[in-house]
């Protein structure tokens, strides 16, 4: 069965989850040519390894907080803030109280 993927013009609903954050899966909202966007659940103490992403991305903390380490820096990133990290940036996270995030990656185009 194919996921389901928001189409232009549908609303998606990313309110916090709440008690339901641990009977809810990561899921990509959107898939376009250019654009990336999906949830990320982090309970607390899970760990996201260090990675990097052909885009430039945001990731912004829908409820909980979330460590964010990059070489040679290590950020919490709390309920309500958005962190901006470019193109090919090395990046971990891992939760810290049970959290959620949005991330959107911009894609770049294929050369």
């Amino acid at each position: 069965m194919a996921l389901h993927h928001a189409e232009p013009g549908e609303i998606v609903d990313i309110r916090p989850l709440g008690a339901r954050i641990h009977e809810t899966v990561n899921a990509t909202l959107i898939r376009s040519k250019h654009l990336q966007v999906f949830r990320l659940l982090l309970p607390a103490g899970k760990v996201f390894k260090e990675h990097a992403v052909p885009g430039e991305i945001t990731v912004q903390c829908l409820e909980g907080e979330v460590e964010i380490t990059s070489p040679g820096r290590t950020q919490v990133l709390a309920a309500g803030e958005l962190l901006y990290l470019g193109e090919g940036d090395l990046h971990g996270l891992k939760g810290l109280a049970d959290a959620s995030v949005l991330v959107t990656v911009l894609l770049p185009e294929k050369v």
